[in-house]
């Protein structure tokens, strides 16, 4: 079983994670990791903490030159702006804190809820792992998740749908023509009209102190028929991808494949029809309304998943809230934050997606080394190309 723990905080020293259940010999470096770490960084709206934070990720345990030894994966990035926050975040008991005491929860944030379920007076103890700051260690463990799913020829893209109402017309273009032309995009947005649009409004956002959210897709290609189950509801595949996005902080609805669409059509408009080659294709549709799964199993079709982000809690022009001290009305906090991250979000979105396929990996082909692995999958793929 593939799983990790992550840890640490916003103005804290350093986040990390434990991954456990990687099979030996795969090959990987920390420049594979760093690169979707700094894609995460990019992006029209990003605010002042990505000029101080240049994430770097180091492995402290379960990697041998250049290879997974199949014991855990520890990883760590430190934090650069720790500096600046030592004596407000240290670690060992002194004086109470004064600086920086936040009292005022920010409307849409974790603030109030998690300051009441953990009994805190102190709304700084919520939001440092509250904070999507955490989202950069969740990429690495996502690219390492990458590393592994490469070998068999997966591989994760994502792009931006919607920003503030624009929405990209990218209907008629390939998945690699979508990720070349994201990849050159400030808000990774493959329409570059609509691209432009975007930028626009986000400079409108930012000039009224406000925020915006929007729509990123992640889509995979090349998986193989049959990861998932429908045997019982947590072992369906859509429901676990379902619920690592929406693991992602700001996200608020997930579609796969046509999802929403397909309650307003005829289920003629909505079902993939099936065919078969004769010749040595197998089994294939035409079409791939479902998003490449069916009954929480992979059809073989690409992955497609759509997902809402709202925009950023922390405003400019903060909203009205209560000090849970005094009960007083007062402005919410601001903390220094984004104007819009949909950008980075298509990123975490492609990163915990990665994680949840090489899980489903690991679940059907099994292996305690990378070798074993590709033996099982290989005898699997003539299997399943002769049903």
């Amino acid at each position: 079983m593939l799983r990790y723990l992550n840890g640490g905080e916003s103005h804290g020293k350093r986040l990390l994670a434990v991954i456990e259940g990687m099979p030996s010999g795969v090959p990987i470096t920390e420049t594979e990791v760093n690169r979707d770490l700094a894609r995460r960084q990019k992006g029209y709206g990003r605010g002042g903490r990505m000029k101080i934070e240049q994430d770097q990720v180091e492995f402290v345990s379960g990697v041998r030159k250049g290879f997974t030894l199949g014991s855990p994966i520890g990883l760590q990035i430190e934090n650069k702006d720790w500096k600046n926050w030592q004596q407000i975040m240290a670690v060992e008991p002194g004086e109470p804190v004064t600086q920086r005491v936040v009292t005022k929860p920010r409307p849409g944030h974790a603030d109030l809820v998690g300051a009441i379920k953990y009994a805190h007076t102190d709304i700084r103890n919520v939001l440092e792992k509250a904070s999507a700051r955490e989202t950069a260690i969740r990429v690495a463990v996502g690219a390492v998740a990458k590393v592994l799913l490469s070998p068999f020829g997966i591989t994760v893209v994502s792009h931006v749908c919607e920003i503030g109402g624009v929405q990209a017309e990218t209907g008629r273009m390939t998945v690699d023509e979508i990720r070349t032309a994201a990849e050159e995009s400030e808000v990774r947005c493959a329409d570059a009209a609509a691209a432009e649009k975007m930028v626009g409004k986000i400079r409108e956002a930012k000039e009224k102190g406000d925020t915006l959210g929007g729509v990123f897709e992640v889509i995979v290609v090349n998986v193989p028929v049959g990861l998932g189950s429908y045997s019982q509801w947590d072992r369906r595949l859509g429901a676990r991808l379902a619920f690592a996005l929406m693991s992602i902080q700001a996200m608020k609805g997930v579609e796969i494949g046509m999802g929403f669409e397909a309650a307003r059509r005829f289920g003629s408009e909505v079902h993939d029809e099936i065919f078969y080659d004769e010749s040595g294709g197998g089994f294939y549709r035409k079409t791939n309304n479902a998003g490449g799964l069916e009954g929480g199993i992979t059809n073989g079709q690409p992955l497609v998943l759509r997902v809402a982000m709202k925009p950023i809690s922390t405003l400019y022009s903060p909203m009205k809230s209560v000090d849970i001290k005094t009960k007083e009305a007062f402005e919410a906090t601001v903390e220094r934050s984004d104007i819009c991250t949909v950008p980075a979000a298509g990123v975490i979105g492609e990163a915990v997606v990665a994680f949840e396929l090489a899980a489903a990996m690991i679940e059907k082909f099994g292996g305690d080394s990378l070798i074993e692995m590709q033996r099982n999958y290989n005898g699997y793929m003539d299997y399943v190309k002769n049903v």
